[in-house]
């Protein structure tokens, strides 16, 4: 990185570095456990969707580069409405269940090593100790943990490898044959339960302002990230569920990889992936955390959530990073493990289905013609509809989560809007001001 300007390999970093945190070690038991033998397809499947939606990024983030990423797309296409509101306040409480999920994670890999009844104990101490801490790091403005992010984005990326490498001699061929396989409809919601595993590819448009040649880098980054994550995330699956009987994946559903990794690695294999997916959900929470609280404060800015999320301490948006921490110590302590990956999945196929609408209604801006930008959104929609519908189907109630999650966006910013009389503006610009 030469004078605040990054190139390929550092964009395409900041995407890995994004979709490759916590989501793969804490989601592979949930995709195994409705996909069956399918998972590695139901990764793909995702995957594609991921793909799709990263055209429309690519487009938008030429557009309008802005350190506001998906609040300044959502906001430009929708205007100051109550939509683009509740979307952008519903993007804000994806962010905080991502944290859970990534919390949750980091609990159950560290409570791996200890069993019976001190488990569940060990594992919300261990998920608590680390929200709260990492939290206190970010309001006292320590960047240690910023600043080793790309050694353990490196390190993390490396394990992974050398478990897929270490693995492929251990691999049974019928564990994965089609008889293996859930329903067709079932190896879809699998990938789309998983699907913010892939979440974090968005975090390049927030870097768009530093790029250079943006209109050569942008496009190979948003390109090169997803695919190796595609296809990294693939063949973790094709690995793990052909080295381990499905029941035995299912069984260790919250820490799954480190249970895949004993066939080719033995204990110490089980032990490495267990810290490696400490230190990965760790530096993900890290990013995450701060990337929620200048969520809230680009959205505070906008209006479109109270004021005191745009009051900084230290240069940075304190209140937000109090009020973001709270809030995932609460989810990842009371919300179990499946529910919060559904909830934080269909929130995130809500936001890039508007983020490809968005494309869509702004392609005399951004060029191209409007067609991918729908089929992107056509197919963010289907795989909400399906997860939706495989959810009401096995699990009824999850579906009261994510009517919470709705009514607390739009419901709440209504709510918002209503008593505070608050101007929502489109201020855009990409400083912090």
């Amino acid at each position: 990185m030469r004078h605040g300007r990054i190139g390929l390999w550092e964009t395409v970093a900041i995407g890995i570095g994004g979709m490759v945190g916590g989501g793969i070690f804490a989601v592979l038991g949930l995709s195994v456990d409705l996909a069956g033998g399918g998972a590695p397809l139901a990764f793909l499947l995702a995957g594609v969707v991921a793909l799709l939606t990263t055209t429309s990024y690519v487009r938008l983030t030429l557009a309008f580069p802005s350190r506001g990423g998906t609040v300044v797309f959502l906001n430009r296409a929708f205007g100051s409405g109550l939509l683009s509101g509740g979307l952008n306040v519903m993007l804000w409480l994806s962010y905080l269940v991502m944290l859970a999920l990534y919390a949750q994670a980091f609990g159950s890999y560290g409570a791996s090593f200890v069993a019976g009844p001190a488990h569940a104990l060990v594992r919300h101490l261990l998920l608590s100790l680390a929200v709260a801490a990492i939290t206190g790091l970010n309001v006292l403005g320590a960047d240690a943990v910023g600043r080793a992010e790309s050694i353990i984005v490196a390190l993390k990326v490396a394990i992974l490898l050398v478990f897929v490498g270490a693995g492929a001699l251990a691999v049974h061929v019928q564990r994965l044959a089609p008889a293996a396989w859930a329903s067709p409809l079932a190896l879809v919601a699998g990938g789309m339960v998983i699907f913010l595993a892939y979440e974090g590819f968005e975090l390049i448009a927030n870097a768009a302002e530093d790029v250079v040649e943006p209109r050569v880098t942008l496009p190979r980054a948003y390109a090169v990230a997803v695919g190796f994550v595609v296809v990294l995330y693939v063949a973790v699956a094709l690995i793990a569920v052909g080295g381990v009987p499905r029941s035995t994946l299912v069984q260790a559903k919250d820490y799954a990889l480190a249970v895949a990794a004993r066939p080719s690695l033995g204990q110490a294999g089980f032990v490495l992936v267990a810290v490696a997916a400490m230190l990965s959900t760790a530096s993900a929470i890290n990013a995450s955390l701060y990337g929620a609280a200048r969520v809230s404060f680009v959205i505070a800015r906008s209006g479109e959530l109270p004021a005191a999320l745009e009051r900084k301490v230290w240069h940075r948006p304190v209140e937000g990073l109090l009020i973001t921490g709270g809030a995932t110590l609460l989810l990842a302590n009371l919300v179990p493990l499946g529910s919060i990956a559904v909830i934080g999945s269909a929130g995130f196929l809500v936001i890039f289905t508007f983020v490809n609408v968005a494309c869509a209604r702004l392609s005399p801006s951004t060029g191209g013609r409007p067609a991918l930008p729908w089929l992107a959104a056509a197919s963010s929609a289907a795989a909400l509809v399906t997860l939706l519908a495989v959810t009401a189907a096995r699990q009824p109630m999850e579906l009261w989560f994510l009517l919470g999650l709705a009514l607390l966006a739009f419901g709440g910013e209504a709510l918002y809007r209503l008593a505070s009389g608050r101007r929502v503006t489109l201020r855009v610009e990409g400083g912090e001001g």
